[in-house]
């Protein structure tokens, strides 16, 4: 399909010799804020995840619950995988910053933002080891009476959720996959939320060939996310980004979580979505669709208003064990 769209400069990104990128989207990024102010509603500290990757994580913490008289009340832990479109650095944005913030503010909960590798440099299946690697580390600190201490004395690892927008919604879905099939009682992965989920295939549906040239999300663009994330030598059918084919994932489907599923008929990318729910539906995954006539790929970023903070909370209350 022809475009007058160039996805390296819709990307802001150029490809060196070496077969790494050069990124040149500046969003501001904002430091962890771990020491409480009068009226600050979240604290926020960082953690080394994985020296040797390079990887961090970001925990959120409520202040309402450090300063509340209910010490036997743990709250839920939220994995929190941001939208990049495997190949941005976002994980310490204003943007990431300020969602993770509403997020552990709002349900209320924990929330361990993950700062994961980034393709091309590290190909898929590297972000989805970095999200296990979050979740084993919050497993640990949980079990260590030396642990870290919002983890250990707030953090209810029975009642563990994932949530990830755009590629993030993709990582969520494949680490729940592992999870199911992993001995990491007594945390429990209880819920998986995919906001706008990236998915992708070789052939095109009725949605991309009516929105070739989103603002957002232009298909040139997400080819070339592709291109640039899946193992080499692979299309856009290979399971990691279709999951509708047959793969050695298909088997755990039916063991995993509760899953919310949101998206917006703008998306691109909403055919697949919805195509993906039904999936999750056949396999006997409880599921709660939320799709909506109005949005388009990324409305939260542009409008972070809306109501999705409402229907997530909703979400994990409605599966707390």
């Amino acid at each position: 399909m022809s475009s007058n769209i160039n996805p390296y400069e819709h990307c802001k990104i150029v490809c060196n010799p070496d077969g790494s990128i050069t990124r040149h989207l500046r969003i501001p990024t904002i430091k962890a804020n771990h020491v409480a102010c009068p009226g600050d509603p979240v604290l926020s500290k960082d953690f080394t995840l994985n020296a040797k990757k390079k990887t961090r994580i970001r925990v959120y913490m409520p202040t309402t619950k450090l300063t509340s008289n209910d010490g036997d009340t743990r709250i839920p832990i939220i994995f929190f995988y941001h939208s990049n479109g495997w190949i941005q650095l976002n994980w310490d944005s204003i943007f990431t910053n300020l969602h993770c913030s509403k997020l552990a503010l709002e349900v209320p909960a924990i929330v361990v933002n993950v700062e994961y590798r980034l393709a091309p440099e590290n190909r898929i299946p590297a972000q989805y080891e970095d999200a296990m690697d979050a979740i084993l580390w919050v497993r640990e600190h949980a079990l260590d009476p030396n642990g870290e201490q919002w983890i250990r004395d707030y953090g209810d690892i029975s009642s563990c959720y994932q949530y990830g927008s755009g590629n993030g919604g993709n990582i969520a879905f494949f680490v729940a996959l592992k999870a199911a099939e992993m001995e990491l009682q007594p945390l429990r992965i209880v819920g998986n939320i995919m906001n706008q989920p990236m998915f992708g295939g070789m052939q095109r549906t009725n949605s991309e060939l009516m929105n070739p040239m989103d603002e957002v999300a232009p298909l040139c663009a997400l080819d070339l996310a592709w291109e640039l994330s899946l193992p080499e030598g692979e299309d856009r059918d290979h399971w990691y980004s279709n999951p509708m084919v047959e793969g050695p994932h298909t088997s755990a489907i039916s063991k995993i979580g509760s899953c919310l599923v949101i998206g917006f008929c703008g998306d691109p990318m909403i055919d697949r979505q919805q195509d993906f729910a039904q999936m999750l539906v056949s396999h006997g995954v409880r599921i709660d669709g939320r799709f909506d006539i109005v949005g388009f790929h990324a409305i939260d970023v542009i409008n972070p208003k809306m109501a999705l903070f409402g229907i997530i909370k909703d979400f994990i209350l409605r599966n707390q064990p």
